[in-house]
């Protein structure tokens, strides 16, 4: 689609709320700064409200500017929706679709799916952003993504889930620590270790402290970050072991650099890892081709990094 359907005075305004400024949304749009200024000038005059409060610093969405720019960057979302599926009628399959997933995934199956989506669909272009769950549904409801990738989705009317695993709670270590010579561990055994833990700003963290606080009161054994990647490192040098999951740890443990062990004790339930989308839209052929990729990038991480620890065990 050459052009778009959605005003400019609309485009103009959405651009400067991302901006913050006219003179800087000029440059990214290569308008005039005028011209922008005429816009939403004339889009105020119509609608009798102010949609900007005009700082010296910059230009400030009010709440009637927000609104309007919500429903702007809908319509656009609405429009490379429809322009995508134009495409597929004319048999081009060839499309944009915009994924939010967890921050641990980049450090698991994310690089490979992006790797293997670009392999087979070279004309579908891909928009991810990285997000908490709650972030992930509040983004898939206001129509600001069209695909999620999240943990422990709770049932909702207006998401369809198109895949879920469940994620046994359990602990990484490297091959030479002394649990990994189990097949399976208890939390008692496992804080007797150094311990390499996530901050507080990460969902595992929040489920660990939710139910086992007690693990983390000897401060000496304990090196906290907000880095999955560091976590990891951290668990193959030997010293330290890791409370995460098989997913996030994929990589790792099917290169053979790390163990999972799951954690035997009665009250330790399973976390769920889902891929899902708007129910209450239709899921156009090139969304479904991202997804159906994305579930088989996951599925297949799980089975080779389970396959790689029944070896192990036997």
């Amino acid at each position: 689609m050459r052009g778009s359907l959605v005003p400019a005075s609309l485009r103009y305004a959405d651009q400067v709320a991302r901006s913050g400024s006219i003179q800087r949304a000029a440059k990214e749009l290569s308008v005039a700064a005028s011209a922008i200024d005429r816009q939403i000038l004339l889009l105020e005059e119509n609608l009798g409200v102010p949609l900007f409060e005009r700082l010296p610093r910059g230009m400030r969405l009010t709440p009637a500017g927000d609104a309007l720019v919500t429903l702007a960057r809908k319509w656009r979302a609405d429009e490379r929706r429809a322009a995508s599926e134009i495409q597929q009628l004319q048999g081009i399959n060839q499309g944009h679709v915009r994924l939010l997933a967890m921050d641990s995934h980049v450090n698991g199956f994310l690089p490979q799916f992006i790797e293997e989506l670009a392999k087979e669909h070279p004309r579908i272009s891909l928009e991810v952003e990285i997000g908490s769950p709650d972030a992930a549904l509040t983004a898939l409801s206001a129509g600001n993504v069209d695909l999620v990738a999240v943990f422990n989705l709770s049932p909702r009317r207006d998401v369809h889930v198109l895949w879920s695993a469940e994620l046994p709670f359990g602990c990484v270590a490297a091959p030479g620590h002394e649990l990994a010579r189990k097949p399976s561990t208890s939390l008692q055994e496992a804080v007797a270790y150094p311990i390499a833990l996530q901050s507080k700003a990460l969902l595992i963290r929040r489920y660990l402290d939710a139910r086992y606080g007690w693990l983390f009161t000897d401060s000496q054994k304990l090196v906290e970050t907000n880095s999955l990647q560091l976590v990891k490192q951290l668990a193959r040098s030997g010293r330290y072991i890791a409370f995460t999951s098989e997913l996030d740890a994929a990589p790792e443990l099917i290169d053979g650099t790390l163990v999972f062990l799951p954690v035997r004790d009665k009250g330790a339930e399973p976390q769920t890892v889902s891929v899902a989308v708007d129910a209450r839209k239709p899921v156009s052929r090139v969304l479904r081709s991202v997804a159906d990729r994305l579930v088989e990038t996951m599925r297949s991480n799980l089975e080779k990094a389970r396959a790689r620890r029944a070896e192990t065990v036997a």
